[in-house]
């Protein structure tokens, strides 16, 4: 059967010649790999980013507005490691409501858009 089967990556907007900035909070305080843009694509600007499997793409959006409600949830390892790393760069974490089996929070990238990150709570069985 013909269909959807999986993620290959997923794309952010950021506005133009803030390359440095996605750089050093996504690679720097989150800790994803950079992974090169085809020359083609390249032109375009922008960064791409490995996130496990799949990729993260940050796009050049001529009319950018941040997404505020839309967002890509990551699981982390340490969240609050994370979070002590997110606050020390000048980055304000923010709560929501709870959810089942898992610790987290938001914070807004350099760009304003909205981010979720998650880790599993442990669970320990007797």
């Amino acid at each position: 059967m013909s269909g959807v089967v999986a993620l290959d990556h997923l794309q952010l907007a950021m506005p133009a010649g803030r390359e440095a900035e996605a750089r050093a909070f996504y690679g720097g305080i989150l800790g994803l790999p950079e992974i090169g843009k085809p020359a083609n694509l390249a032109v375009r600007g922008g960064v791409w980013f490995a996130l496990g499997t799949q990729q993260l793409h940050l796009g050049v959006e001529g009319d950018f507005r941040p997404a505020k409600k839309a967002h890509p949830a990551f699981l982390v390892r340490e969240l609050g490691g994370l979070r002590a790393r997110l606050e020390q760069a000048g980055f304000k974490p923010y709560e929501d409501e709870p959810l089942g089996g898992y610790d987290r929070f938001y914070v807004a990238d350099p760009f304003g858009n909205r981010l979720e990150l998650m880790e599993k709570k442990v669970t320990h069985s007797k």
